[in-house]
């Protein structure tokens, strides 16, 4: 290994260089651009060694040591230098791909071993240091890689223990010391140095300067935020079409939460069905002691569990009351602070509204004032005139002009009556034209009703046109468009037995029609049912409605469900059916065959008490002019209308719908409905055209009216002022002149004293009129915090409303688990009693009897019977809550579909204010990341053109970040004795001193701890070289703060000997030798520097 100088190495290289002046040059020059070289050695995130093991082809490499400024690793090909490289990036978690060896990092595990290791050791001292109470000076990072590819980390301090095994540690350390393993500039490996070397692309350089420079990732995060942004806003836009299905979904759940009916009458049966079920257990309790027994223990267990649920709902009952105890104490104090301030404000509005009158009063005083005083001017002009008219004209006789005078007045009076007369007639047009287009208008607006009628009509028909079509093909559709498919997934369902058993539906199309003609009258008489599906259970309930999910979507109504227990047997309904001797009713018009089916349309319908009587005057006959048959609660007729014995409702529909046998002609019908809406609507347009245009021409009519009106009235007023004028002409007179001078000396005076007391009311005036504002201000300050507390009212009146709500919500939920406890207690208690009714005497289950039903009840009936008509009663309760819901169930879904909509309107309005503030923030950041971007490229053609002066070249950069391209322009020799030229056009050498001018002026703008070349100098000749190691080394001596690793297959012997250089030569693997020898030069010297 070659022996290092003691000299300075700047020194050497100018002893042993040719061309002394230009090396001087390039001195003096280097420390002008690159600054001082009294910089301190690197602290944190230099390489301090590294140990490789079983990696690539070398079964031990190191460990061995980097010095803090400059390292050469010289050697022959094959000897190990990109080996270390390679280990160094993949070490510090960088991928395979990144190293250009390899695709895999099983690739990189030695043949014939399991694994492979990298050891290597990071410096971690000063103030910068990461968490140097943890680690220490020094930082290991050890990766372990094994024969599958995989490989795993351990982060240990100075002092060999264990960190941490994560990868987000190493990340975090790698972030702190800004070492970026895979940006070109940080670690240049030997293939990219090649392909950077040898690309002529300009789009090439520009990506090298992007990455380099970290712009282009600073772009890329720019573009995934600008694709969030628009992702964010269609999220936006969707939950805003969402609010408003929510919002209708939710006034829906609470309309049907007000419509619920009390169901008292059959509950009251239902009670007194169980007090003679109980006196029928007493004369049955011997024969069901042993399941009294079982029944009590069960009972024990519920009656404990509905304890735990009062409790619980008693505890959500405190919590309700005490949330609207809070608003109504906020609201009170609110409404107690606003009912002081009222007397005040009607004490201020008082005060307003007399310094109003008074400021009015002080007006009107002044005005009649200044009037008086324009009389009085114009008496004196008047008289001023009269005097020297009569003392230029007394001798002259003013009869001619005087009779000249009454004729012209004359003349314009009956001009004025023509003008009125004129302008009564105008008027009269006015009116004329005014009703005219009222009436027009009006019609416009009747004729535009009618049109939108006749359209949703005809929306209607050509929907159901089309349904009718669809379900020649497939009965089904009839149904709904859906319906076939819905059935499959049930088919589907049931095969993969989701159902205790499969639901029966559509109802409509499980019914056939006795008589074809009453399709009309059935059909108003079942409505939604036809379109109705039955569920034996809740559970099969809840499974149907998530298949519904999938076929129906949430803004569109979905068909009914009825839960009811499936029986094999039609109820027996021929006690409380009707019967009559011509009339059927529902029940027997049709043909069921299903009893599930039969037995719904029973309890939901009571289709056994409704007749069906074709006329209509025979089924007002029937249930109105006498008395209507046993049990018969409707009728329906064949044109669907519906009678009750004391109303009569007529039908909108006029055919059937589903159960009509004959398609083709329901379609023909529709057909020709429609085509008659179209006609209709044709018609209705032309008329709403023509209607316009009359409008059009009487409102033309009716301003050339008004304007000839107005034109009328300008001429009459005109005319009547010239009335006056002559008539105001007063005839000379032999008056005294001196008479008319005292008194207009008179005028004068009383003119003085009125302009006084004018004076005097216009500061009165002003004085009120401050008076007066200050009032309104004081008004309008205590009015706007009135106004300001009602605003504050508001919304806690919602709230209160709500809490109200609430409140009374718990109370019934309270109440309905005392009633069931209670209920439940009673019955348990009857158990107990019935037991020991068994076990005492006769009179003790009497008495027992008597305390559920204290007076002896007589049952003709067996416990059995009673309990099917029970049941029966419970059903019918149950199909009534099904039609309209249950009461908690409800208010439940009320909550959620209000929970629901609050919830993501909160969720919007927050996403809008991320996307303005996002949109504020990235237009700053752009604008921020064009300035980096500007000031990085200015920075680097500014080193890249001081590095070319070093060698006499001159050179040019144009980067175009538009079309991101980077062109590098370079004339070796004097600037102005040649044009520039592409960098295609220079020599290997040139080119290469070329590039490292690049990578240089990178490196001046880049921050990374540490740099590495591999084999940079390939391509260059030994003028070249030297040059551009010169440029090195005199960069890393003015950056002493950054370790510079230079991978070279040179033997490096003529470089000068210095502290800040350190050169690690790699001999050649022998055959058979594990472990390389990789050591500094003289190992003295390197522990005395260390």
């Amino acid at each position: 290994m070659a022996k290092r100088k003691e000299e300075n190495f700047v020194s050497h290289v100018n002893a042993k260089r040719p061309r002394q002046e230009e090396v001087e040059d390039f001195d003096r020059d280097g420390d002008e651009f690159n600054g001082t070289s009294t910089l301190t050695a690197a602290e944190v995130g230099i390489i301090e060694s590294i140990q490789l093991k079983n990696f690539m082809c070398h079964s031990m490499l190191g460990p061995f040591k980097f010095g803090s400024n400059v390292n050469f690793v010289v050697g022959n090909n094959g000897s190990g230098k990109s080996a270390v490289l390679t280990a160094l990036i993949v070490g510090l978690g960088g991928k395979a791909v990144a190293t250009n060896r390899g695709s895999s990092l099983k690739g990189f595990v030695k043949d014939g071993q399991n694994s492979a290791d990298i050891s290597i050791t990071l410096r971690n001292r000063g103030d910068d240091a990461y968490r140097a109470n943890v680690y220490g000076d020094s930082i290991i990072v050890q990766q372990h890689i094994s024969m599958d590819g995989s490989r795993s980390y351990k982060l240990k301090s100075a002092t060999g223990s264990m960190v941490s095994t994560k990868k987000e540690e190493l990340i975090a350390i790698l972030d702190h010391f800004n070492i970026q393993v895979d940006n070109p500039v940080s670690v240049l490996t030997q293939e990219m140095s090649k392909q950077f070397l040898q690309s002529k692309n300009e789009g090439d350089k520009y990506k090298f300067f992007m990455k380099a420079t970290q712009l282009e990732q600073m772009k890329e995060d720019y573009s995934y935020i600008m694709e969030t942004k628009e992702r964010t806003k269609e999220q936006i836009n969707q939950g805003e079409e969402r609010l408003t299905e929510l919002k209708r979904q939710c006034l829906e759940k609470e309309e049907r939460f007000q419509s619920i009916a009390g169901l008292s009458t059959m509950k009251t049966k239902l009670e007194h069905l169980k007090h003679e079920m109980a006196w029928a257990v007493v004369n049955e309790i011997e024969k069901q002691l042993n399941a009294i027994r079982d029944n009590i223990e069960i009972g024990e267990e519920r009656a404990a569990r509905l304890d735990r649920k009062m409790e619980e709902q008693q505890v959500r009952l405190n919590e309700a009351e005490n949330k609207y105890k809070d608003i109504q104490d906020k609201l009170e104090k609110i409404s107690q602070e606003t009912n002081a301030r009222a007397p005040e404000c009607l004490a201020l509005k008082a005060d307003v509204t007399a310094k109003k009158r008074a400021y009015n009063e002080a007006e009107v005083l002044y005005n009649r004032s200044l009037n008086e005083y324009k009389a009085l001017k114009k008496d004196d002009e008047q008289l001023c005139k009269r005097i020297e008219e009569l003392k230029k004209s007394s001798d002259q006789s003013l009869e001619p002009e005087r009779i000249e005078r009454q004729k012209k007045i004359s003349w314009l009076k009956e001009k004025v009556k023509a003008l009125q007369d004129q302008e009564s007639s105008v008027n009269q047009e006015i009116e004329q034209f005014q009703q005219a287009i009222e009436k027009d208008r009006e019609e416009h607006s009747r004729i535009m009703r009618e049109e939108l009628d006749v359209k949703q009509t005809l929306t209607f028909n050509q929907k159901q046109l089309k349904e009718l079509k669809d379900s020649k093909t497939d009965q089904l559709k009839r149904f709904g468009p859906n319906v076939p498919a819905l059935l499959e997934a049930i088919d589907d369902a049931d095969r993969r037995g989701l159902f205790t058993y499969k639901p029966v539906g559509p109802l409509g199309a499980c019914i056939h029609l006795r008589d074809p003609e009453l399709a009309l009258a059935i059909e108003c008489c079942l409505k939604g049912l036809l379109q109705a599906y039955c569920c034996h259970n809740h559970a099969d309930e809840r499974v149907l409605q998530a298949l519904m999910q999938r076929f129906y979507p949430p803004e569109t109504s979905r068909p009914q469900i009825i839960v009811s227990e499936f029986h094999s047997e039609i109820y027996d309904v021929r006690r409380r059916a009707c019967h009559h001797p011509e009339f059927p009713t529902v029940l027997t018009a049709l043909e069921i065959d299903n009893a599930v089916v039969a037995n719904s349309l029973i309890d939901m319908k009571s289709i056994e008490t409704v007749l069906l009587i074709k006329n209509n005057s025979v089924a007002r006959a029937v249930m109105q002019s006498q008395k209507p048959p046993k049990n018969c609660r409707e009728a329906f007729t064949a044109d669907g209308d519906q009678v009750f014995p004391g109303r009569y409702y007529s039908s909108e529909n006029r055919r059937p719908k589903f159960l009509s046998r004959d398609v083709d002609s329901e379609i023909s019908h529709l057909e020709n409905d429609i085509e008659n809406k179209k006609a209709q609507i044709l018609n209705l347009q032309q008329h709403l055209s023509a209607l316009e245009k009359d409008i059009k021409r009487n409102e033309e009519l009716l301003k050339r009216c008004q304007l000839h009106y107005k034109d009328l009235k300008l001429k009459i007023r005109k005319s009547i002022s010239e009335i006056r004028e002559l008539e105001n002409i007063e005839e000379h007179q032999s008056v005294d002149i001196a008479t008319l001078e005292d008194e207009a000396q008179e005028n004068k005076s009383k003119m003085k004293l009125v302009e006084k007391n004018m004076e005097q009311q216009e500061e009165k005036m002003e004085i009120l009129k401050s008076v007066k504002i200050e009032a309104e201000n004081k008004y309008d300050a205590i009015k706007l915090k009135i106004t300001q507390l009602s605003e504050l009212a508001d919304p806690l009146k919602n709230e209160l409303d709500l809490a109200d709500s609430e409140v009374d919500n718990q109370k019934r939920g309270k109440q309905h688990y005392e009633d069931k406890q209670k209920e439940h207690l009673d019955t348990l208690n009857k158990k107990k009693r019935e037991l020991d009714m068994k076990e005492k005497e006769l009179e003790e289950k009497m008495s027992q009897a008597r305390q559920i039903c204290p007076e002896r009840i007589e049952v003709q009936k067996s416990a059995s019977i009673l309990d099917k008509e029970i049941n029966r009663l419970r059903q019918k309760i149950q199909a009534e809550h099904a039609s309209h819901g249950d009461r908690e169930e409800i208010m439940r879904q009320y909550q959620e579909a209000r929970e629901t909509y609050l919830d993501l309107e909160n969720k919007v309005r927050t996403l809008k204010r991320f996307i303005k503030l996002l949109e504020e923030i990235m237009t700053h950041r752009y604008r921020t990341y064009q300035q980096f971007r500007r000031c990085l490229t200015l920075r680097c053609k500014l080193y890249f053109d001081n590095l070319l002066s070093q060698r006499a070249y001159c050179g040019k950069m144009n980067f175009d970040h538009k079309n991101e391209t980077l062109s590098i322009s370079v004339q070796p020799g004097e600037g102005n004795k040649a044009a520039f030229n592409d960098m295609r056009a220079l020599s290997g050498g040139e080119r290469s001193f070329s590039t490292v001018c690049f990578i240089l002026s990178l490196w001046s703008i880049a921050e990374s701890p540490f740099r590495c070349l591999d084999e940079f100098d390939v391509y260059m000749d030994m003028v070249n070289r030297r040059i551009a190691m010169d440029m090195i080394l005199k960069m890393a001596d003015s950056q002493r703060f950054r370790q510079f690793i230079l991978l070279t297959p040179q033997s490096m012997s003529s470089l000068p000997s210095s502290k800040l250089i350190r050169i690690l030569r790699m001999s050649d693997p022998e055959r058979g030798q594990t472990t390389l020898p990789f050591r500094p030069v003289t190992q003295e010297e390197e522990e005395d520097r260390s």
